[in-house]
């Protein structure tokens, strides 16, 4: 295992990920405590916010630089929505626009050096998926009923074979926010674990450390694309969930 060496004190890989109480706070007995993970939350939501605040600002007809990019992401959205829901979507675009936002904000502020990513922590991830998976649930009751059921029986998929298929599509359907969570969790957790690896050899190879380096800095560009690719996963899925609850199929 790579390690580095600051003040005599050796830290592992696994130590970025480590949550650290910044402001204790206890209520009842339970630790509510204002942790790193928190301040980066906060962090990725005002930049959000002053991104959207100053892209919003002037609304040119030649837009500037924030208002290029706001107007970017906006119609990153869009499309995405418009491409997997279509215009009934268009009523979801500020639930899927902040989910998006705040995962690719937070995975690149994960990026900085001595940052924190609160995206390499499943309970944050799972939290997120949760959210969708309990949200499209409601949605599928609130526009079929009853009939929201027809969704775990396959289309053209003969009566003696139900018994077999619809546990399938039950259980495939439950493990969504597993998978959901889980492959954000992975991808930010392993990703960012390789970077610090290959850190650690830069200083201890010295001169002969030019070739890890180089590894390093093509890793990190790598990492940016995923940190990218993650939120666009998780923004598209919830868009086909949406899409499959509204129109069962």
């Amino acid at each position: 295992m790579a390690t580095d060496t600051h003040g005599g004190e050796q830290h592992s890989p696994l130590a970025q990920f480590e949550i650290k109480e910044l402001v204790p706070i206890e209520i009842g007995g339970h630790n509510i405590s204002f942790s790193n993970s928190a301040l980066m939350m906060v962090i990725t939501i005002t930049l959000i916010l002053l991104l959207m605040m100053l892209g919003t600002r002037k609304r040119a007809m030649v837009p500037g630089r924030w208002q290029a990019l706001a107007e970017l992401c906006y119609e990153f959205v869009a499309n995405l929505i418009r491409d997997t829901v279509g215009n009934e979507g268009r009523k979801y675009f500020p639930f899927i626009f902040s989910i998006f936002m705040f995962i690719l904000i937070g995975n690149m502020l994960g990026m900085v050096p001595y940052s924190f990513t609160f995206t390499s922590h499943i309970a944050v991830t799972f939290a997120m998926a949760m959210v969708v998976f309990i949200g499209v649930t409601i949605l599928g009751f609130a526009k079929h009923g009853i009939k929201f059921f027809t969704f775990f029986v396959p289309p053209g998929v003969p009566v003696w074979m139900w018994p077999l298929m619809i546990p399938i599509e039950i259980i495939s359907y439950l493990s969504r926010p597993v998978s959901l969570a889980m492959r954000l969790f992975a991808n930010m957790l392993a990703g960012h674990t390789l970077l610090k690896v290959f850190a650690g050899f830069v200083p201890a190879l010295g001169a002969a450390g030019v070739l890890p380096l180089a590894f390093v800095g093509a890793l990190t560009g790598l990492e940016l694309l995923i940190a990218f690719l993650q939120a666009y996963v998780f923004a598209i899925l919830t868009c086909l969930y949406i899409n499959d609850a509204l129109h069962l199929h």
